[in-house]
């Protein structure tokens, strides 16, 4: 495996390491992203098989208060994907030293806390736009610097990084193969983490909201430009269920529109990582089917 490699229409990367990987390898990878106007850090698997051509890519988004280290480093993922010949990509959950005055006050705004949205508000806008970043930036870096299909890409995520999956899946018809989800925050614009953020990045107007809730996404979308079924894990002993996910607000909604959702409730588990390792080899064969479909 190698270092990234140049380009001349898009910003230079930085390896910043390197790690054999399940005959593959990890790398953290460093760039100035043209988006966020801040360095941005992401991991990528490059698994054994794209030694021998492009092979398609798994993108995976982060929950509140990660890094691009916290999935890379305890899901254990790499071996499915070296299994199944898919590149996987996970980057940061926000823009570091954006330089907006409160961004390290909470775990929940702001460092750590992008929320997959274009923030339109002061002092958020300019810099915190993960949604462009994610859906736009990175697939052009992916596929410019590494051995993956621009074609064939699935999208998946945890907590906040749920949410991030599945909006983006719902708002780009055609872009993703499949979508999956640990633990989403299924309604943003009904719990205490997705009203904070919002109002913050997207002012007072509900609509805007609107734009960036699976929910709400989920009642407009054509049924057909749904990449389903949608996969979603959920422990039942997770302390954030009741008062922030909201599972069965999007369970209705898809239920009322005939949009098949796999949701799967699990006894005793919880919100953290050893609940994601548990299933994380279900979302990689998930996703291994639509790809290689």
């Amino acid at each position: 495996m190698t270092a990234p490699t140049a380009s001349t229409s898009l910003p230079p990367l930085q390896l910043l390491s390197a790690h054999k990987c399940h005959g593959g390898q990890v790398q953290f990878v460093r760039h100035l992203s043209s988006t966020t106007l801040t360095p941005m850090t992401f991991s990528v698997f490059i698994p054994p098989q794209a030694q021998a051509g492009p092979v398609p890519v798994l993108y995976f988004l982060s929950g509140l208060s990660c890094t691009a280290e916290n999935f890379t480093t305890k899901a254990a993922a790499q071996k499915y994907c070296a299994q199944h010949g898919i590149l996987l990509v996970a980057p940061d959950t926000s823009p570091r030293g954006a330089g907006v005055p409160t961004e390290d006050d909470s775990y929940d705004l702001g460092t750590g806390a992008g929320f997959y949205v274009n923030a339109t508000e002061p002092p958020w806008a300019p810099r915190y736009r993960m949604y462009d970043y994610v859906t736009r930036e990175l697939p052009a870096l992916i596929a410019a610097h590494f051995p993956a299909r621009a074609d064939r890409a699935s999208i998946f995520g945890h907590s906040m990084g749920g949410h991030g999956a599945l909006i983006c899946a719902l708002k780009n018809p055609g872009k993703y193969q499949s979508v999956s989800a640990f633990a989403p925050i299924c309604a943003p614009s009904l719990c205490p983490w997705g009203q904070k953020a919002f109002a913050a990045y997207l002012g007072t107007d509900r609509a805007a909201w609107a734009a960036y809730d699976a929910s709400e996404l989920l009642k407009s979308v054509a049924v057909q430009d749904v990449p389903g079924p949608i996969l979603i894990d959920q422990g039942d002993a997770d302390g954030f269920l009741k008062d922030q996910l909201h599972p069965q607000v999007l369970l209705d909604i898809a239920q009322q529109r005939g949009i098949a959702v796999d949701y799967r409730l699990h006894t005793g588990y919880d919100h953290g990582y050893y609940f994601i390792t548990t299933f994380v080899e279900d979302h990689i064969a998930h996703h291994a089917r639509a790809l290689h479909r």
